[in-house]
């Protein structure tokens, strides 16, 4: 999505929400709510328009073969193996991303929370295996961006806090621009024009700063669950640009590995 369809869009729908706040506490005269629902048509308008004009993700392109980003044992959500765009959408450079989630080791006694109707409405991170767990550069590269700033916050795997999630705090993230969904990050510049990309990581855990050199395996960080992030979890894509705002999606299959399905684990020191 070009970037400054991602600006406007912004800016229009920020307005809108202003407006219709303003509204709804002081009252406002009929032309200013007017305003205020033409300020959010237009920016659905820019959203519709702008991931239009990225439809032509490079998702045709041969598959870059790299090493998996974490190590032990994971499972796959929201994969390329199963669809793409693999989140539903080519907005952020994600239309090849994927999602994954530690699995316990067999015979620790621990399991990985399932989704709950109702209760507990959050849990904390220590309830999760991935939490903590090393993220690992995929291939020789340079950082381009590193930001560990951002809070982790507790899980939203229940239906109400899932609601929470997706009704108000990811349109609230969303309207902060990228920084603020993916979470405390890093961006690799792997070279001819492929840049990886890791969020939702956490706070404080970065060992590398932009500009530095990495090698393949070596640990950037330690998976979290900050930004736009239900659970502790890596989020990983490649793309063709440093800005997810304007990167189009790339492919990219695991050395030993491939691409697991969703749903489907798999363990780096096996191969399966």
């Amino acid at each position: 999505m070009p970037k400054p369809f991602h600006v406007l869009y912004r800016i229009l729908l920020t307005a809108s929400f202003a407006m219709i706040a303003a509204d709804l506490t002081v009252g406002l005269p009929f032309g200013m709510v007017w305003f205020a629902v033409c300020a959010g048509t237009g920016a659905a308008l820019c959203l519709a328009v702008g991931a239009g004009a990225a439809r032509g993700a490079r998702t045709g392109e041969t598959a870059r073969t790299i090493d998996p980003p974490v190590g032990g044992r994971w499972s796959a959500l929201n994969s390329p193996a199963d669809r793409v765009p693999s989140h539903g959408t080519h907005r952020y450079g994600q239309a090849c991303a994927i999602d994954l989630v530690a699995e316990p080791e067999p015979g620790s006694g621990r399991q990985r929370p399932g989704f709950a109707a109702l209760w507990p409405l959050t849990r904390p991170h220590s309830d999760f295996p991935a939490y903590g767990a090393p993220v690992l550069a995929v291939a020789d590269a340079t950082v381009v961006r590193a930001d560990d700033r951002q809070r982790d916050h507790r899980s939203r795997n229940s239906w109400p806090a899932a609601l929470w999630q997706m009704l108000l705090a990811g349109g609230v993230r969303d309207l902060g621009g990228t920084r603020f969904v993916l979470g405390n990050h890093v961006v690799l510049d792997l070279g001819d024009g492929v840049h990886a990309l890791y969020a939702h990581l956490r706070r404080g855990s970065l060992t590398v700063r932009p500009g530095d050199r990495v090698t393949a395996g070596q640990p950037l960080a330690e998976c979290g669950n900050s930004g736009n992030s239900t659970e502790p979890h890596v989020h990983f894509q490649l793309m063709d640009a440093p800005d997810p705002d304007v990167a189009h999606g790339l492919p990219f299959t695991w050395r030993g590995i491939g691409i697991p399905a969703a749903g489907e684990a798999f363990d780096t020191r096996t191969g399966v």
